[in-house]
């Protein structure tokens, strides 16, 4: 992609809303538009980080075995009723009515249409486990929507949900969704923490968070600093070794503000080891058991030929919350740092240009082809500006890899550097190595 051709929107001009970083800095480099309170529309830039997300959080999903679904923004308020949630789910439901009368909803989350769907189609225990999700989006009419895409109406997620026998196999895989997060949050170059939470307006009563750690996160975090050093990769897709793994989770002290307790922190964890700092919650898991499988009637025969109701838990990730999220915890100093699975571009070439010399210009095409051809992707700053404004736009931005073509260069070597990190005089070819890796 050339800049000149790229519809990036940068400004200067914020609201007065815009009271952390992460709003600041999207608003500022294009990638959101507000649209109406806690409503945005995404720009190109910021819509391809968001599908960069998505698709890791996807590709971790079908990993474990779940597979892809896609369900509708509106449901009947019929399934509500019939599960009890209806009435008890509060104002953040946007009820509307269809032409004729009836009764609708944009959901804020999924578990009775999923129910439906199941229970009309699986009879027996020999179909069974099942994990199904889909990416979608969702509304919730929050009170005072605020933070940019960190708190807002109408958002992006991915809601899983698993059905089993009985509870010993609900347990297996609650444990390898528990995997899944911290799998997928490692990629986004982010270290997650499993807290046991509460369970909400879901329901259930074996819930976890995923925080991760942010200056500016709403959320307190008390914890043992020994969980941040348990490593992941030591646990593998088994069902003994991954009961292990939420074990050893568990075994440390671990809660948001919601559940802290200072006499209780104090007896387990030495003062040496005790760690409170902020976080942002990026993930949410439940297990509640037949708590909607029972009121909707979804049952399976089970060996005995006995009917045997559902056990469900559901699981949930902030796909358009991690665009914010990842620069909360991830900018220094007015520069975006995205992680190089998300970054909207691989690598962007700045030329310095001037209209009485071309020749930086045309190395620069000729880069970027090259580039192009090896499955990079490539943005290249072909828009005439002084090098202090392209190097500061690109700060903004947050590409992780530049390469300059200036008074450093020759015919056969460039400048190339990480952003925030020193440069050095590569060949082509070893850029494209070091792009590669």
């Amino acid at each position: 992609m050339f800049l000149s051709k790229l519809f990036l929107p940068i400004t200067k001009n914020l609201p007065s809303d815009a009271k952390i970083k992460s709003h600041q800095l999207m608003l500022r480099a294009g990638m959101i538009k507000q649209s109406s309170a806690g409503i945005y529309s995404w720009l190109p830039l910021g819509l391809k980080v968001m599908k960069k997300i998505e698709q890791v959080v996807r590709e971790e999903q079908n990993k474990i075995g779940a597979q892809e679904l896609l369900m509708p923004t509106i449901q009947s308020a019929d399934l509500w009723k019939e599960s009890g949630r209806y009435n008890d789910y509060g104002e953040e439901m946007l009820r509307i009515k269809d032409r004729q009368g009836r009764e609708m909803l944009y959901g804020p989350t999924n578990e009775e249409l999923i129910t439906d769907i199941f229970r009309s189609s699986i009879k027996s225990y020999k179909a069974l486990p099942q994990m199904l999700y889909h990416i979608q989006w969702k509304f919730r009419d929050e009170i005072r929507p605020r933070f940019g895409v960190m708190r807002c109406r109408e958002f992006f997620m991915k809601d899983a949900y698993s059905f089993d026998l009985n509870d010993t196999n609900a347990e297996i895989s609650y444990n390898k969704m528990f995997f899944s997060y911290l799998k997928t949050f490692k990629r986004l170059g982010l270290q997650a923490i499993p807290m046991s939470a509460d369970t909400g307006p879901i329901g259930g009563d074996l819930s976890h968070e995923f925080i991760i750690l942010a200056e500016t996160g709403e959320s307190k975090i008390y914890a043992d600093k020994n969980i941040f050093n348990i490593n992941i990769e030591n646990y593998d897709f088994e069902k003994e070794s991954l009961k292990k793994m939420r074990t050893d989770y568990s075994s440390l002290y671990a809660v948001t503000d919601e559940k802290f307790e200072k006499k209780n922190f104090d007896k387990e964890v030495p003062k040496k080891n005790q760690v409170m700092t902020k976080g942002i919650e990026v993930g949410h898991i439940f297990y509640f058991g037949d708590k909607y499988s029972d009121p909707l009637n979804c049952f399976v025969d089970n060996q005995d030929g006995k009917k045997n109701s559902i056990k469900m838990g559901s699981y949930g990730i902030g796909v358009s919350r991690l665009v914010g999220a990842i620069i909360e915890a991830k900018y220094e100093n007015e520069i975006m740092k995205w992680p190089k699975s998300v970054s909207p571009y691989d690598v962007v070439i700045i030329p310095s240009l001037s209209k009485n010399n071309i020749e930086n210009l045309t190395k620069s095409i000729k880069i970027y082809q090259y580039l192009k051809k090896q499955n990079i992707d490539v943005l290249l700053d072909d828009v005439d500006e002084s090098m202090s404004q392209k190097f500061k736009k690109h700060d903004l931005i947050g590409v992780p890899y530049q390469i300059i073509v200036g008074s450093n260069s020759t015919d056969t070597k460039f400048e190339f550097k990480e952003v925030n990190s020193a440069s050095s005089i590569l060949s082509l070819d070893e850029i494209k190595l070091k792009l590669k890796n």
